[in-house]
């Protein structure tokens, strides 16, 4: 896509309008924002893990640190911090420059605390869905580890990929603040199609009774669809031990097999995770209080 497409794209989305939002051109690599409405819930551990699980698989997978100025990805993967990623966007390097480089897992981090960075005008949104078109068919995967919350640009980046990822875990407060995601998404950006990982999950009832009350809520007020990939189960280890998990220095059965059938599901485009016998779920009064919640 050309800079003044680019800009089209984001001007019509800057409108807030309802009509469907869809990309001008569709490179080689499929989009992937992993999202939430609430922080803390293990965006950046899924991005990494289900990033490193498709490279393992063959597939060559770009991911993309969109916290510009707190670069979590860097950490976990024990890389030195810089300010590469500034460099980049002000055209003092290459993209190749920037890249980690791990077989066929690429990764883009972003900055920490950098002020020329933190005072940039201009909106990262459109670096970013930049940095997309440019690299696109180089990539099986193209993966944005998106910052919570609600922020224009996020919404922005989340509206422009193909698919997103809403990561919730099993408390009010995310499921409150992923449904607003959801919502602004479907109101402000005709998305109607999401897919769905429910992260520090303790029992496969809890599993089901969230993923009834998220799916019917959503299909219920908004009329959207949710995919769900499946669930990844909570981790109580150190969590320097648990990084070796996603960095693949320490193995897990029951967590990468997580990640390789979620895997499996999406590059199969299924649209169900976990056989989930519906008989089984909790009352309607579960899903009442979710509505409670999140109206």
């Amino acid at each position: 896509m050309s800079n003044s497409k680019t800009q089209a794209w984001l001007l019509a989305n800057n409108k807030y309008t309802k009509e469907n939002v869809t990309r001008l051109t569709f490179g080689k690599a499929k989009t992937i924002s992993v999202a939430s409405g609430k922080g803390g819930v293990g965006k950046t551990s899924i991005s990494l893990k289900f990033s490193k699980t498709l490279s393992k698989q063959g597939y060559k997978v770009l991911l993309i640190d969109c916290d510009y100025n707190l670069s979590n990805t860097a950490i976990k993967l024990g890389l030195p911090l810089n300010n590469d990623f500034y460099k980049l966007i002000t055209s003092r390097i290459s993209l190749d420059e920037c890249l980690h480089k791990q077989g066929k897992f690429h990764l883009l981090s972003a900055c920490s605390g950098n002020i020329e960075m933190f005072e940039e005008a201009e909106s990262y949104s459109r670096h970013i869905i930049n940095l997309i078109n440019k690299c696109e068919d180089d990539y099986d995967y193209i993966i944005l580890d998106s910052p919570a919350g609600l922020n224009k640009d996020i919404l922005t980046l989340n509206a422009y990929c193909d698919d997103r990822f809403i990561v919730v875990t099993p408390d009010r407060s995310s499921i409150t603040d992923s449904y607003s995601l959801l919502k602004i998404l479907n109101k402000n950006y005709g998305i109607k199609e999401n897919h769905l990982i429910v992260n520090k999950i303790s029992t496969q009832n809890q599993f089901n009774r969230l993923v009834k009350s998220l799916s019917e809520t959503v299909d219920s007020f908004l009329s959207c669809r949710l995919k769900v990939l499946g669930a990844v189960e909570l981790e109580t280890m150190a969590v320097d031990l648990f990084d070796k998990l996603l960095t693949g220095k320490k193995e897990k059965f029951a967590f990468d097999n997580n990640f390789i059938k979620m895997v499996k599901i999406f590059t199969e485009e299924y649209s169900e995770g976990f056989v989930v016998n519906h008989d089984s779920f909790a009352s309607n009064k579960v899903r009442h209080d979710v509505q409670t919640t999140i109206s």
